[in-house]
C-alpha cells in the first residue's frame, strides 16, 4: 500500500528582502502558482498553502490548493505549518512535507523522497535532503546552508559556515569537494510539528537563522538522503528572481 501525506506550503506575504514574493510574476505565471503546480504533480494527497494574506490566499485557490488563513507573527515558517495542521484536523501520524513557497522548481520526485523517507525512519522527527556542493565559490557562500551527516545519513549539524572544514588546507584553497548543500525541504509528522512549534527557539537557531537547528538542539534525529533529482533554483532576492525570468525567457 502506497503512503499518504499531504503537502503544506508557507506563504506569507511579508518576506524582508522580497515583500509579497509568492505574488510576484515569473514568465506569465505567479511564483505561488509554480510552486503549487510542482506540488500537484507529487503523490501527495492535499496541497494546503498557509498565509497570513488574503491576496496569496485568493492566488492559491485559483491555482488549485487548499488554504488555511494563519496568523502574522508566527516565527518561522515550521510554526505557520503547525497552525496550518491544526485547523485541517491533520492527525499526529500524519506525514506533512514542507514545500518552501520560494522553490518554484523542485521535483515531484524529490517531494515524494522526503515523504518517503519519513515513513522509512520511525525514529526521525524530521527528513529532508541534500546534493553535492560544486564549486569553491558555493561552498565559502553564507547564503547555501551546508550539512554534515553521519554514517547512517543522520544530520550532524547544519550551518551558513564552510563544513566541514579541511583543517590541513587553507581556507583560500578550499574546494568544497567535501560539502553537502542543505536542500530546504522538510518532512514532519503532525504531532513533532506540535512539539516543535511550542518550543522556544533556541541560542543556535538564533546565531544561524536556521529553524532545523532546535531540533538538534533537542537532541533529535533528522534525517537526510541525497537528492534524487536536483531541484532549480529558489528565489531569496530580486536579483534571484530576475536571473531565473531570465532564463525562462532565453
Amino acid at each position: 500500500m502506497e503512503h499518504t501525506f499531504d503537502i503544506i506550503i508557507p506563504a506569507r506575504y511579508g518576506s524582508s528582502r522580497l515583500p509579497g514574493k509568492p505574488l510576484l510574476k515569473l514568465g506569465n505565471k505567479l511564483l505561488i502558482q509554480w510552486v503549487i503546480e510542482q506540488a500537484v504533480q507529487s503523490r501527495a494527497e492535499q496541497v494546503i498553502v498557509a498565509t497570513d494574506d488574503e491576496r496569496i490566499a485568493a492566488a492559491s485557490l485559483h491555482a488549485g490548493a487548499e488554504v488555511a488563513m494563519t496568523v502574522l507573527n508566527h516565527r518561522c515558517g515550521t510554526e505557520r505549518l503547525a497552525e496550518a495542521a491544526e485547523q485541517f484536523g491533520l492527525d499526529d501520524g500524519r506525514v506533512v512535507v514542507n514545500l518552501q513557497g520560494d522553490e518554484p522548481l523542485m521535483p515531484p520526485a524529490l517531494i515524494d523522497q522526503v515523504a518517503e523517507l519519513l515513513f522509512a525512519s520511525p525514529e526521525a522527527v524530521i527528513s529532508t535532503a541534500c546534493e553535492p556542493i560544486s564549486s569553491p565559490e558555493e561552498f565559502m557562500d553564507s547564503n547555501i546552508v551546508k550539512v554534515v551527516v553521519d554514517q547512517e545519513g543522520r544530520a550532524l549539524y547544519f550551518s551558513r559556515a564552510p563544513i566541514p572544514f579541511e583543517r590541513d588546507r587553507p581556507q583560500s584553497e578550499a574546494t568544497g569537494c567535501h560539502g553537502k548543500r542543505h536542500i530546504g525541504i522538510y518532512g514532519y509528522r503532525v504531532g513533532y510539528l506540535k512539539t516543535f512549534a511550542a518550543r522556544t527557539p533556541s541560542e543556535l537557531e538564533q546565531l544561524e537563522k536556521l529553524e532545523q537547528l532546535r531540533a538538534l538542539d533537542h537532541g533529535e534525529t533528522i534525517v537526510v538522503a541525497k537528492a534524487c533529482e536536483r531541484p532549480g533554483p529558489g528565489i531569496d532576492t530580486p536579483e534571484d528572481l530576475e536571473r531565473l525570468n531570465a532564463a525562462l525567457s532565453g
